[in-house]
């Protein structure tokens, strides 16, 4: 019986001896269109760990990341996150799901984007236009985005002449409020954009483009680094994610009948 004890003993998972907390860094657009309060709950029923989303820009996310003040990521900007784990900071990154941003505006789209398909040349309009833009201003995924094209369109939005360019340091949902009391033009994901109820006088007026699909990943932070963290727990939550159950999860999330996220394909299982 003894044996049999300490077998079972060795079996058990690391956090099994009591209630974890495991601290995730994640973007708003997670929190803010539901999807992390339709995954979390059902992880914990099955895993016993409880789950503390502390939902800011992907910048922000990374750089708690990196203090150690989180266990683990759930974040949208490959390329911030690739130098992320190549400074060492990251022990393993893992693609699971998409969704796709849109530029949204008012309806009466004075700078006359509706329907363009290059999502740069839709912003060298607004910019023309002088037409009021809100941006995120917050180092979020997609506030680096919304740069990146800026930047494709060879327009400097902050150096232009005229206040209709407005930085908020804010969020998802507090930028979509600001820019519908304006109203104004903004990126956003279609998320949160499908789940946000004060849309005013807002519509999505660009959407489609390659450039445009907004991928999450996970990254597991490196032990070695930060070797007081929940590593264990990390992994429990990261490979629930990246599982047929996960991804299931995240496909049945319609709040309106309707997907939000939709999964990749699994990678090929480690060896």
């Amino acid at each position: 019986m003894g044996a049999l004890l300490a077998s079972a003993a060795l079996a058990a998972p690391a956090w099994a001896e009591g209630a974890a907390t495991l601290r995730l860094g994640s973007t708003t657009s997670v929190r803010d269109s539901g999807l992390l309060d339709a995954l979390l709950p059902v992880f914990q029923a099955k895993s016993g760990i409880e789950v503390q989303a502390i939902a800011v820009g992907t910048g922000q996310a990374l750089a708690l990341a990196a203090r150690g003040d989180v266990d683990l990521v759930l974040v949208h900007d490959r390329d911030a996150e690739k130098a992320f784990v190549a400074a060492g900071h990251g022990a393993e990154r893992r693609e699971l799901f998409y969704n796709e941003l849109l530029l949204v505006g008012p309806r009466d789209d004075p700078a006359g984007v509706r329907g363009v398909e290059d999502p740069a040349e839709a912003l060298r309009r607004v910019a023309a236009a002088r037409a009021p833009f809100a941006s995120r201003g917050d180092d979020s995924g997609t506030h680096r985005a919304e740069l990146r094209l800026w930047e494709r369109a060879g327009v400097d939005p902050r150096g232009a002449p005229g206040d209709w360019y407005r930085e908020l340091g804010a969020g998802m949902g507090a930028t979509l409020n600001t820019a519908a009391q304006l109203p104004a033009y903004a990126l956003v994901d279609e998320a949160t954009w499908d789940t946000f109820r004060n849309k005013g006088a807002l519509v999505a007026l660009v959407r489609g483009a390659a450039e445009l699909r907004n991928v999450y990943s996970v990254i597991l932070l490196n032990p070695a680094r930060r070797p007081g963290l929940k590593h264990a727990e990390a992994r429990a939550l990261a490979d629930w994610l990246a599982s047929a159950e996960g991804r299931q999860a995240v496909a049945g999330y319609r709040p309106r009948g309707k997907p939000l996220f939709h999964p990749l394909p699994a990678p090929p299982a480690r060896p």
